[in-house]
Order: structure tokens, then C-alpha cells, then sequence
């Protein structure tokens, strides 16, 4: 476990990352935690006492990372932009995307859109699998289901899932 203090940051104007929250990750930090890798991976630890798994350092270049602070890592911290937080971290070697089963059965129905979904990334996978989780009503997640099963076998990322569902509402 790697322990330091950081500056929680916010980008400014700087494309889809705009607004984001996060901490650096400096590269001599990133390179006790995993050597010699330069793409995205996952850690777990401490943020000041709110426990983390499976979070995603970004790769920023020149071997530097940082770590998004969502929401709810914001509100158990306490603590917003400007603030010291003292980040404890190592590589989550566990964590594992689990992929629902009412998801994976109707994707097993179709051998395709299976094959694509399993071919995406798994931080691409985990877009679909964290909307699909979000949903707070039975009706929303079967639609969400429809909806997914649709765009994997029409070849969709989840971006284009979502402005093709807007377009049909």
C-alpha cells in the first residue's frame, strides 16, 4: 500500500473530461504500484477513510495518472476541489467486472451481440453494466436491457446506445 497526500484537482475546459474531479497520481508513485505499465488500471485503498476498490487510474502521459473522483467518493470524503486528501492506494488485482444475468442471459440468445460485448473493452463493458445497475425500477432496467441488447447487435458503443435512444423518445 501506497500512502501520500494529494491536492484534489478540477479540469477546466480540456474536452470530455471538463468538470471532472480528481488527484494526480504522480509516475514514480504509479510506477511502485504497477511497474512499467502506462494503461488504465485498477486500484483500491483509502481516500482519508472512505474505501475505494476497483477505481481506474487514467494514464495522463509521461507515465503520470490520476485518479476521477466521482460523486460519492466527494460526499464520503467530505471534501471538494482545492482540498488535501491523503490517498492510500495499491493495484486491485481482484476486481473483476460482474456482468448481471438477466443482462448476459438475453446476450447469450443472440451469439453476435454477445461476441461484440465480450470484444469491447472492460471499461467500455462497464458503461453498459453501471447504467444497466442504475436503474431503480423493473420496467427501466428491461428497457435498458432491450436497449443494450440492441446497440451490441447493431455494433453501438454506449455513447451512440444513448444518443439513438434519445433520438426514438
Amino acid at each position: 500500500m501506497i500512502t501520500y497526500t494529494a491536492l484534489i484537482l478540477k479540469f477546466a475546459e480540456q474536452g470530455e473530461k471538463t468538470g471532472w474531479t480528481y488527484v494526480d497520481v504522480p509516475a514514480d508513485i504509479a510506477q511502485q504500484l504497477k511497474p512499467g505499465n502506462k494503461k488504465s488500471f485498477r486500484v483500491k485503498g483509502k481516500l482519508d477513510n472512505y474505501e475505494i476498490a476497483g477505481v481506474a487510474l487514467m494514464p495522463m502521459g509521461d507515465g503520470n495518472f490520476i485518479l476521477t473522483l466521482n460523486a460519492d467518493m466527494r460526499k464520503g470524503v467530505h471534501k471538494r476541489e482545492g482540498a488535501m486528501l491523503q490517498v492510500s492506494i495499491e493495484e486491485d488485482v481482484d476486481f473483476k467486472l460482474v456482468v448481471p444475468d438477466d443482462l448476459q442471459e438475453c446476450l447469450t440468445d443472440d451469439a453476435d451481440a454477445l461476441s461484440y460485448f465480450d470484444s469491447l473493452p472492460e471499461s467500455h463493458r462497464r458503461y453498459f453494466v453501471n447504467w444497466l445497475n442504475s436503474a431503480k425500477t423493473i420496467a427501466t432496467r428491461a428497457k435498458r436491457i432491450g436497449m443494450i441488447c440492441h446497440a451490441m447487435a447493431n455494433r453501438m458503443d454506449y455513447g451512440q446506445m444513448i444518443r439513438a435512444g434519445r433520438e426514438r423518445n
